[in-house]
C-alpha cells in the first residue's frame, strides 16, 4: 500500500491542459464528495462547504475570474469550490451541536480568546487540510486535478455566493489532454533533494 501510495505521488500532477470531451462520471463524483466530507480537521472542526460546478455555463463564468487558469476551468469536467466558514457566531454554533464537550473546551480555551483575524485563520487552515485529502483522492482514483489559488475571489463570490461562507481556492478535475506538456512523461517532476526537506533525529 506504501508503495502504490509513493507511486501515485510520483505520477500525480497539476494538470494544465483537460480534454474538454471526457467527464468524471457521476458514480467518481459521488465518491468524492464522501471523500471531501471525510476530511480530517483539527477538533473535528468541519468549517467549510464544498461546491462541485459541472454546469457549463456557470463553468464558463467561474472561468473568465480564474485569471491564467481561465482554460483549466472552462475545459474540465468539474469545478470544485472550497469555501471556509466566515461567520465565527455561526461556527460556533455548528461545534457546540456536533461536537463533544472536550472539543468545545479546547477551542473556547484555546481559540475563543484569540483575535478575530487568528481564528478565520485557524479555520482556513482546516479546509486547507481538506484539499491535500482531496488530490490525493483524486490520484488514487485516476482523476486529474488543477489545484488554484489563481481566482478572483470577489467574482466567485459574486457569482456563486454562499450565506456565511467565503471561497478559498478551487481545483479544476477532469482527465488531462494527451498532448499535456506539464504531465511527467514530458516534464520530469522537480522536487529538491530528500537530505534538503527530510530530517531524522
Amino acid at each position: 500500500m506504501i508503495m502504490n501510495f509513493l507511486e501515485l505521488s510520483n505520477s500525480r500532477y497539476t494538470t494544465k491542459k483537460y480534454n474538454p470531451e471526457l467527464k468524471v462520471s457521476d458514480d467518481k463524483i459521488q465518491q468524492l464528495e464522501e471523500i471531501l466530507r471525510m476530511s480530517p480537521s483539527s477538533i473535528n472542526s468541519q468549517p467549510w462547504k464544498f461546491v462541485f460546478v459541472a454546469d457549463r455555463g456557470l463553468k464558463a463564468k467561474l472561468a473568465e475570474a480564474s485569471y491564467f487558469n481561465e482554460h483549466k476551468v472552462k475545459d474540465a469536467s468539474h469545478l470544485v469550490v472550497f469555501y471556509v466558514i466566515d461567520d465565527i457566531r455561526r461556527f460556533e454554533e455548528q461545534i457546540n451541536e456536533n461536537l463533544p464537550e472536550g472539543s468545545i473546551a479546547y477551542y473556547n480555551k484555546n481559540l475563543k480568546t484569540q483575535s478575530e483575524a487568528a481564528v478565520k485563520s485557524w479555520l482556513a487552515h482546516q479546509v486547507y487540510l481538506s484539499l491535500g485529502f482531496f488530490l490525493s483522492a483524486c490520484a488514487a482514483t485516476g482523476i486529474d486535478s488543477t489545484p488554484m489559488e489563481g481566482i478572483n475571489l470577489e467574482e466567485y463570490t459574486r457569482i456563486l455566493p454562499l450565506e456565511g461562507y467565503r471561497p478559498l481556492f478551487a481545483v479544476a478535475i477532469g482527465y488531462r489532454d494527451s498532448e499535456d506538456s506539464n504531465q511527467p512523461s514530458v516534464s520530469p517532476k522537480s522536487r529538491l533533494n530528500i537530505a534538503d526537506v527530510i530530517q531524522t533525529i
